[in-house]
């Protein structure tokens, strides 16, 4: 099988690749959903620490399940390695399915499903739209600039580092605005908190010695990483507040999805600038992406408000095991 594995050609490995991405579950937009539906009521104010929570857990997903299984395919077993990430996400999926009690009401298909799924048109959520797939890109560049920083200096580890450095960074500001009483409200956060992002960014283009240089992409990667995930955290509090229940899981979906696409079309957009211009190409396209969220986020802070009881309907009767929901 490995054998086979290594001699595929090229566009069968790229067909199977984007099968597997097609096909893999939306298990975070699920999880944020049944948060949303645990919390209702009194306990509402402790939903933007349960978002931080289920963010910080997705952060450490994504660190310790790629060294695991770049491990297992270092040591010669990059089928094994495959496997065990598809075992991973089957086993993980198949447990959330498994927890009924969790699962958030099931929204009636009449009339009233149909109004819900007009919620997604609405401005604000269209703004947040915009958000994660600029903050996407912002994402995919990075890992693209950085690597190609650290080989234009002869240090190709160097990119490790960075990136372990703002992985945890970004680990200890969401697990901080987590902790915190938040007094402002959740739109007037993600502008500032996109505002220090794109602020944070202009340090990658810093210019002069090698010593300034390395000093500002190092400045850059760290106040980058720290306003990231709680950019994320943000956006998905706000999508709770703009679209209503019935569409929820979907709402989450399509964020999850625009971060995605943002993150694969950057990446192509970095590589062809670093081809081009070298790292300092790949840097530019980060600190755009980067603006660009803030000037959405800050452009989009009145669309974001809160909706009316007249806007912001309740959604009709839902039922889930073929039960009313009180």
């Amino acid at each position: 099988m490995l054998s086979a594995v290594n001699h595929a050609p090229g566009w069968l490995l790229a067909v199977a690749g984007a099968l597997v991405g097609a096909s893999l579950p939306q298990l975070s937009a699920v999880a944020l959903a049944r948060w949303s539906a645990l919390l209702e009521g009194p306990r509402r104010p402790a939903l933007p620490t349960a978002y931080a929570l289920e963010s910080l857990s997705n952060s450490v997903a994504y660190l310790v399940g790629p060294a695991l299984v770049s491990t297992i395919a270092a040591a010669g077993r990059p089928v094994l390695g495959t496997l065990t990430a598809a075992a991973l996400v089957v086993a993980g999926g198949s447990v959330l399915a498994l927890q009924r009690r969790t699962a958030p009401p099931v929204a009636a298909r009449d009339g009233g499903h149909a109004r819900s799924r007009r919620a997604l048109l609405r401005p604000g959520f269209v703004v947040l739209v915009g958000v994660n797939t600029t903050i996407g890109g912002f994402f995919g560049t990075m890992s693209i600039a950085v690597t190609a920083f650290a080989v234009e200096r002869g240090s190709p580890a160097l990119a490790a580092v960075l990136f372990a450095t703002s992985n945890g960074a970004g680990l200890l500001s969401v697990l901080v605005y987590g902790l915190r009483r938040r007094r402002h409200e959740p739109r007037f956060q993600l502008a500032a908190t996109a505002a220090a992002l794109g602020l944070g960014s202009l340090p990658l283009l810093a210019w002069g010695s090698p010593t300034a240089v390395m000093t500002g992409v190092v400045a850059g990667v760290l106040l980058t990483a720290v306003a990231v995930p709680v950019v994320l955290v943000l956006a998905s509090v706000l999508a709770d507040a703009v679209v209503d229940r019935g569409v929820l899981t979907e709402a989450f979906a399509w964020l999850g999805s625009a971060s995605a696409a943002g993150s694969a079309v950057a990446a192509t957009v970095a590589g062809l600038a670093v081809d081009g211009n070298g790292a300092r190409g790949g840097l530019l396209v980060a600190v755009v992406a980067a603006c660009a969220t803030a000037a959405l986020s800050l452009a989009g802070t009145r669309s974001l408000r809160p909706p009316t009881s007249a806007e912001h309907p309740q959604p009709s009767p839902q039922y889930h095991r073929g039960a009313p929901n009180p």
